[in-house]
């Protein structure tokens, strides 16, 4: 399970490794991790690493230190509900967000498409479904959903990493049109003929994880935004649910309470 020979220290591999664990679901949220000595039993190493890797994991947010009773995977946020316009939802590189557009499409429930500037997606890889919300909130069984993960990097600079899941038989026609667009949103518009539209978005905060730090070109830690939902048809068919982690210095976001 640990490479004794590979490159990468084995503390930072067994933070990986505990990080998949709580990512999948067999460590839940509130859920205590195994002692240091039981960890370091199960994968054959010292109480040194194990404490190493508990405290890479604490300084990503992904755990819980409890000095004196154990280490606990940190439970979700409290969610809070704000309404908004749809006309508002934009994207404004390099400045404020943009006021709502007067002269908007008659469909009012249907975002702004973002500026090609804005927003330039790059796959990083896809994968079998491992989010229960996700597929939950897809209405599909698991073994009909896939994960799809990109960079934003407008102008090369890395912004925000993106986990989609999206029923696999879209997959093999949204890869090349996403190519094409370098547009989630409008490689789905091109091959569902119809564009999607925001069902619902949830703000929380979140530190950078051992996968998402590198990617960012952050220091593990890193404070970053979350913004996470679905989009659907227009007659409310969801077709992905997202998970976008931002860097925390880079983005804002502007709620508009008018039209």
């Amino acid at each position: 399970m640990l490479q004794r020979h590979g490159t990468v220290p084995l503390y930072l591999q067994l933070a990986r490794h505990l990080q998949d664990r709580i990512d999948g679901r067999d460590l839940p949220p509130g859920a205590q991790l195994p002692s240091e000595s039981e960890l370091a039993d199960r994968y054959a190493v010292n109480r040194l690493t194990v404490r190493q890797a508990v405290a890479e994991l604490d300084r990503a947010g992904a755990v819980e230190i409890r000095r004196g009773i154990g280490t606990f995977v940190r439970t979700p946020p409290t969610q809070v509900s704000v309404d908004v316009s749809p006309r508002s939802q934009r994207i404004a590189p390099g400045g404020p967000a943009a006021p709502a557009d007067p002269a908007a499409p008659a469909d009012p429930a249907a975002p702004q498409p973002d500026p090609a500037t804005a927003r330039v997606e790059r796959v990083l890889r896809t994968a079998d479904a491992a989010e229960g919300e996700a597929t939950r909130a897809l209405g599909l069984p698991p073994g009909r959903v896939r994960r799809l993960d990109t960079l934003i990097d407008p102008g090369g600079s890395p912004l925000a990493v993106s986990s989609y899941w999206l029923a696999a038989d879209l997959l093999p026609a949204v890869l090349p049109a996403l190519e094409e667009t370098a547009n989630l949103a409008a490689a789905l518009h091109r091959v569902l003929g119809e564009p999607v539209r925001y069902a619902w978005r949830a703000f929380s905060a979140t530190a950078a994880d051992l996968t998402d730090a590198p990617l960012l070109g952050v220091p593990t830690g890193h404070p970053l935004l979350v913004r996470e939902g679905v989009s659907c048809t227009a007659d409310g068919t969801p077709v992905y649910f997202v998970r976008r982690r931002l860097r925390g210095d880079a983005v804002r976001f502007v709620l508009h309470y008018q039209d």
